[in-house]
This record gives structure tokens, sequence and C-alpha cells, in this order.
């Protein structure tokens, strides 16, 4: 079998070398019940997109630190209500993509939320007000500042918050609400899941962010982990401060936050992946308790896994 990373046996037990935090537990309660805090302001927009079979809306809510959140609700016309939903996550510095995309759940009944994350190609509000560097690159947005100010802890919570603002709808089935996405999307996945254990099912593809030493160590802090490299090389650049560099990236580390997902799992990777190597996948999903399943692409890389939006919709489907 061909491999860029450890041989599969090691990966299915390995549990990953980025340090985690003493606090990360108390670290993120305190970030939830800051979310709780917040009055989301939910506000409906229906789009100039619409469709004989699903009503198309701009959907705004308030998170965290006062950012305005958009997403994309595709809900579909003349089904039976309440119906299922699936909130979606799209990849680094993308965007929630065109509403067409969304019309093949729509077409099964499912109401769709589809996330713009803060600061990146979307419509979303990006607060800012950290200390420290904005160069470049969310993972490092606020890493010179208190834990409490990471961006990547604000768009974990944007991801939990709009999965409860689903799970409010009247239309929608709050025990058929799931999560999906790839790269960058499948972290939000899982931190989505993590954040609101009411999330049923949940199916990232080779998720990113996780384990980030692992990574360093492999000299594959390039592509969507080269801030990490930029980050050591202006502002740290005799690797004084590495061990504090990486702790406080555990915060945002999501292997960590993988043991509080109580919905069923379906993850995908490819075994030839160099932008989120295995290994931190798999540091991930070793950390799962709850009911899961993995699909295991060996001559894959970080590029689309053919079957895996066929095998998501029918896990979504399945009672």
């Amino acid at each position: 079998m061909p491999q860029v990373d450890m041989p599969i046996e090691a990966l299915r037990e390995y549990q990953g070398i980025n340090p985690r935090p003493a606090d990360f537990d108390a670290y993120w309660d305190r970030a939830i019940a800051e979310m709780r805090a917040v009055d989301p302001q939910v506000e409906l927009v229906p789009s100039s997109f619409q469709t004989p079979q699903a009503e198309c809306f701009d959907l705004y809510f308030t998170g965290v630190r006062g950012a305005r959140i958009h997403a994309k609700y595709v809900r579909p016309r003349n089904v039976a209500e309440p119906h299922p939903a699936v909130v979606l996550f799209h990849g680094y510095t993308g965007s929630a993509g065109d509403w067409s995309d969304k019309l093949a759940y729509a077409s099964l009944g499912f109401s769709v939320l589809a996330m713009d994350c803060r600061g990146q190609g979307g419509s979303s509000q990006d607060v800012g007000g950290v200390i420290g560097t904005t160069h470049h690159g969310h993972i490092i947005r606020g890493l010179d500042d208190h834990p409490d100010n990471l961006l990547f802890r604000h768009i974990f919570l944007d991801t939990a918050q709009l999965a409860g603002i689903a799970l409010e709808l009247p239309e929608v089935d709050p025990e058929r609400v799931y999560a999906a996405g790839g790269s960058q999307g499948g972290a939000l996945t899982i931190s989505c899941a993590a954040l609101e254990p009411r999330v049923k099912k949940l199916a990232p593809v080779f998720p990113f962010l996780c384990d980030y030493k692992r990574t360093w160590t492999m000299d594959l802090a390039k592509d969507a982990y080269q801030e990490l490299r930029t980050y050591f090389r202006h502002f740290d650049p005799l690797h004084e401060r590495e061990d504090e560099i990486f702790e406080k990236l555990g915060y945002i580390d999501l292997q960590y936050l993988a043991n509080r997902i109580r919905g069923d799992v379906l993850m995908f990777v490819g075994l030839m992946d160099t932008v989120c190597p295995p290994s931190t996948q798999f540091a991930a999903y070793n950390k799962i308790t709850a009911p899961k399943q993995l699909a295991i692409y060996p001559d894959f890389g970080h590029e689309h896994l053919p079957g895996s939006t066929d095998r998501t919709i029918r896990f979504f489907l399945e009672s």
C-alpha cells in the first residue's frame, strides 16, 4: 500500500503529539457559556435566487464578539414538516458557494444551512481586535493574545451556534440535524458536533486543524498550514517559544474536542494526503467515542474522493 505517513496499523493506534492545554475543558466550557449568552438576532432575507422546489434565504445571526455571520439557507417546498436539516461547511478561505450546490439535499427533503466563515471568502464579518499579527492566516490569528481571542475559537463557536439555530427552526426535526464538509469544512463539521452534541450525524472529509505539531514535524507546514512556518519565520525565528506556541494551538486542536461528539460519525481519509496528513486526522478519529466508521482511500490525497458525497447522502438518509 502506498503511503506518505505511518503504516495503517500505526495510524489506527496513533494518539497525536500536539500538547493539550491543562485547562482545555474549562476553556471550551467558558467559550460555550459565552456563545449561549449571545442573542443571535436571526434574520432571514429572501434571496433573488429561487426555484420551484426550494425557497432560498440569506440567513444572518450574531456570533461571539458581535460579528454578524452569514449562511445560505435553502428550505424545500411542499415537504412534510418537521424534516431533516444538514449544516454544511466550506474549505479554507472559501465561502458557502452557489445556491445550486444545495439543491440535491433540498430535493431529498432536507433544509440546508451553509455557513460563510468569518473573515474568509463569503459575507460573514471578521470584527478583528486581536493583539499581534494579522499577517496571514486564521490559525495564527490571536496567537500572541489571550487564548480566548484565537480566531478559530470564534469560528468553531459559529458552527455550533448555527447548528443550534437549525435545531430551533420550526420546520426542522431536531432529531435529524446533520453536519458535513471537507478539509476546513471537515474540521468545522467536527467542531460543530463537538460543541453542539445534539447533532445526530456528521460526515467530515479529510479534516484540517488537527495535531499541528505532527504536521510541523513532518515538514508539511505548507499549503493550508504554511502560516505556521510564516509565524516562526517572522515572530519566533529561533524557536524560543515553540513549546508555548504549540500548546496554545492545542486549544483549537480538534483532536481534543472529538470526545465531545455524541452523533454517529462517517469520516473519510486519503492515505496520500500531504495537505492534512493522515496521522493528524487519525489523531482526532481515534479519540471519538461515539459510533463511528472510517472510509479509507489508499491512493488518494487531498482531492475529491470518489463516492464520498453519495455515501454521505446515504448515511444521512438511513434511519
